[in-house]
């Protein structure tokens, strides 16, 4: 048996880890100021400054155990030679296009093998048993590195870039690996382009008063999503989800509709931290989450939604897979690998490919009758204060679409969502009750007016420009900070470290 890099319990929700310095931690309280600090009186040149981000990543990963680091070094090296390669075979389509297919060969290696070895493993031997064939099976206890999918996709996206010709190949080795280690968005991103976080690397950084201003605002913000929407939810989403069997429709969906604010508030609250964070350092990470429970259609959910990760499979497979540029059988079944592969991506359970095939399903009708561009360029209610009725009906069903989903995708296993789901359509879904969550209830509908309000800012807590009184601002921030404190739920992992 083979122990690696992470300790984890059995269960797809009641994971923990050791790991690295948690935002929401006493210890990252200690951690930041100090960083920030070192980092500004130290800031001599380009080069120090990245080396410094390096080291103070890896110290922010590898915070519990040091083997932590080898993974993501292995990956910074093999992208950052291939790079080189690539440059150096210039001319010669048929040898860059080998050494591009072998570096993603080698990090979807690694990313399969820990993530993904056990699953195929066991559903395999499922399947020889159900043939009759009784294998002599070998297991490794293999354990998932965090943040692994996260920093894979991100080096990858360099190398494809240079392949695709859409950037030059990086010759500072100090630049790359802090672009790939960089420690505010390393576990659990946004998934940055090479395109867009590397050239911040290759240019020395002076410190912009405002921009940090908006970041520590920006980071609030996440950690009140965090620390009360999504921490105060989970509490009830857990006493729900425990015993469902024995709650009324009723509380079913109760519990689901927590979860999709909890989901939202633990990973876009992550998001908010690491971009506000990473503005501190002068560093502009991409936009992650756009009020994506504002949307009008299931094609607008995604583009608001994990807006990285969706746009990378997007630019990375579904485009080279042909788009929607090609016949319609073809557009259908690119869609189907996209969402599967998203799907599969969050993790090595059914649930989440099943959730994938959904959401497939949802977005081949509006590809289809090409109507899944619709929303692009506006927002939902946009120079009003309230929708219309259709766009209320429309942010309504498509939330309720998007509300099934997360049932599915909070599932142990498909058994468990159908039951949960068959149980959730009765009569009693009628009796009204709260015997669970009605604290983290009353949360959710202030974030969620606070977000209305704020739906065309950057983020929830961007008010610099609508208050100009420093008073009335400091007040807000205050009563913020006193609400965190006092008001917090029990502090949980991050969600997305598990993916």
């Amino acid at each position: 048996m083979l122990s690696f890099l992470l300790t984890v319990t059995s269960g797809n929700w009641g994971q923990q880890y050791y790991i690295i310095v948690l935002f929401n931690s006493i210890e990252f309280i200690i951690f930041l100021p100090v960083v920030f600090t070192l980092y500004w009186l130290a800031n001599k040149n380009i080069k120090w400054q990245n080396f410094f981000v390096i080291i103070v990543s890896y110290i922010f990963y590898g915070w519990w155990d040091i083997r932590f680091l080898s993974l993501i070094i292995l990956t910074s090296s093999f992208c950052f030679i291939s790079g080189l390669l690539i440059e150096q075979a210039a001319g010669n389509r048929k040898k860059q296009k080998i050494i591009n297919a072998i570096n993603i060969l080698l990090n979807i290696g690694i990313l399969g093998t820990f993530k993904y070895f056990n699953f195929f493993s066991a559903n395999l031997k499922t399947v020889l048993h159900t043939l009759g064939f009784e294998p002599d099976w070998i297991t490794l206890d293999i354990l998932l590195p965090v943040g692994i999918s996260f920093y894979t996709l991100q080096a990858l996206s360099y190398s494809i870039d240079v392949y695709q010709k859409k950037i030059s190949a990086c010759h500072d080795p100090v630049a790359f690996f802090a672009f790939v280690s960089f420690f505010p968005q390393l576990v659990a991103g946004p998934i940055e382009r090479a395109t867009n976080l590397l050239p911040q690397f290759y240019k020395r950084r002076t410190f912009d008063y405002h921009k940090a201003i908006d970041g520590c605002q920006q980071m609030l913000w996440g950690f009140f999503k965090k620390m009360i929407i999504a921490d105060n939810c989970a509490v009830a989403v857990n006493e729900i989800w425990s015993s469902y069997q024995y709650q009324s429709s009723f509380t079913l969906l109760l519990g689901a509709i927590l979860f999709t604010f909890q989901i939202y508030g633990d990973f876009s609250g992550y998001s908010d931290i690491a971009i506000g964070c990473s503005r501190l350092f002068g560093i502009d990470l991409m936009k992650n989450f756009n009020y994506p429970y504002f949307s009008r259609d299931i094609s607008e959910f995604w583009r608001r939604w994990h807006i990285s990760l969706s746009t990378w499979f997007r630019d990375y497979v579904y485009v080279p897979l042909g788009g929607s540029r090609c016949k319609k059988a073809k557009v259908i079944r690119n869609t189907f690998i996209i969402f599967i592969i998203s799907g599969l991506w969050h993790g090595a359970n059914w649930t989440f490919i099943v959730w994938g095939i959904y959401h497939a399903c949802l977005f081949i009708p509006l590809l289809l009758l090409k109507r899944n561009r619709r929303y692009t360029q506006t927002i939902v209610a946009e120079g009003k204060f309230l929708p219309s009725l259709k766009e209320a009906v429309q942010v309504l069903t498509t939330c309720f679409f998007v509300l099934i989903g997360w049932i599915i995708f909070r599932a142990d296993n498909i058994g468990e969502a159908a039951d949960y789901l068959s149980r959730l359509f009765s009569s009693s879904l009628l009796d009204i009750s709260f015997p669970h969550g009605k604290r983290a209830l009353i949360y959710c509908l202030f974030l969620l007016a606070i977000e209305w309000i704020q739906r065309e800012k950057e983020h929830g807590l961007q008010i610099n420009k609508e208050i100009k009184s420093p008073v009335v601002r400091w007040s807000i921030y205050y009563i913020l900070i006193f609400i965190i404190v006092f008001l917090q739920g029990t502090p949980a992992d991050f969600i997305y470290f598990q993916f």
